[in-house]
C-alpha cells in the first residue's frame, strides 16, 4: 500500500513501518549490537502484520541499520537520530507486486488457455526447456522464467496485458526485491518453480482454463512464499480450486 503526503511524495507501507521501527530502536535504547524483539513480538508491538515488517526489516538492512541472522535474530548495527526524510523507497513491495501478478495472471492466463495456439504453446515451451537448460547449467534462469510468463500472455491477444505482465515481472529488480531474492533464491528453489511451470503448460496443453489459473496462482503464492521464507505457506498441487 502506498500513501500521498504532502508534496505529492508517495510512501509505501514498508517505508512507513521502518521509520517506526528506526524510531523504536532510538527511544527503546537499542544500542549498537543489540537485538531486537523476535519477529512475532515486534508486530505485535508495532501493530503491523509480519509481512510488511519483513519488508521493513529488510530495507533497514539495506540501509545499514540492522543485521538480519537466520535463525538468531535481527540486530541493530547503527543507531542514528531519525532523519525527517524517513526510509527511502526501495521499490515497490515484493508481497504487493505477487500480489497484483496474481491477480493479473491468473486472469490472463484464463483468456490464453481459451485461445491456445499451436504455435504460441510452442513459445511457452520453449521458454520452459531454456529454464531446463540453464538450470542444469547451474545458472539462474530469470530470463527464461520473464520469457515464460510473456509467451503465456501473448496468447491472450491483448498487448497491453503484455505490457503489463512484463511491467510486473520486472519489479523483482528493485533493490527491496533483490535483497529478498538473493537471501533465499537456490537451486532448490529454482527446480521448485520449474516443477511449478510445468503444471501451467500442461493445464495449458490441455486447453483447461480453470486448471491453467489455479496452478499460476499456485505458483505465484508459492513463489512469494520462497520469498519470504514462509514454507508453511506453499500451496501443495491440487490445493487450488477457482
Amino acid at each position: 500500500m502506498a500513501i500521498q503526503h504532502r508534496g505529492g511524495d508517495t510512501r509505501r507501507q514498508y517505508q512507513l513501518v521502518a521509520d517506526r521501527v528506526r524510531l523504536l530502536i532510538e527511544a527503546g535504547g537499542f544500542s549498537a549490537g543489540a537485538r531486537l524483539p523476535a519477529e512475532r513480538e515486534l508486530a505485535l508491538q508495532l501493530g503491523v502484520s509480519r509481512p510488511s515488517l519483513r519488508e521493513a526489516l529488510i530495507a533497514l538492512e539495506i540501509e545499514g541499520r540492522i543485521e538480519i541472522r537466520g535463525g538468531s535474530g535481527v540486530y541493530v548495527t547503527s543507531v542514528h537520530p531519525v532523519e525527517t526524510a524517513g526510509t527511502p523507497s526501495l521499490g515497490e513491495s515484493p508481497a504487493e507486486l505477487m500480489h497484483a501478478r496474481l491477480v493479473l495472471e491468473s486472469a490472463v492466463i484464463t483468456l490464453a488457455a481459451a485461445r491456445v495456439t499451436k504455435a504460441g504453446l510452442q513459445r511457452v515451451q520453449e521458454a520452459l526447456e531454456a529454464m531446463r537448460s540453464e538450470l542444469a547449467d547451474g545458472l539462474k534462469p530469470v530470463e527464461a522464467d520473464r520469457r515464460f510468463h510473456l509467451s503465456i500472455a501473448e496468447m491472450s491477444g491483448n498487448s497491453v496485458l503484455v505490457d503489463m505482465v512484463g511491467s510486473l515481472f520486472d519489479g523483482r529488480h528493485s533493490p527491496l526485491s533483490l535483497h529478498m531474492s538473493g537471501q533465499i533464491e537456490s537451486d532448490d528453489t529454482w527446480k521448485d518453480a520449474l516443477a511449478e511451470h510445468e503444471a501451467i503448460y500442461q493445464a495449458l496443453e490441455a486447453r483447461d482454463p480453470q486448471a491453467a489459473s489455479a496452478a499460476i496462482c499456485r505458483h505465484l503464492i508459492a513463489s512469494h512464499a520462497r520469498w519470504t521464507g514462509d514454507a508453511a505457506e506453499i500451496p501443495s498441487r491440487g490445493a487450488l480450486t477457482l
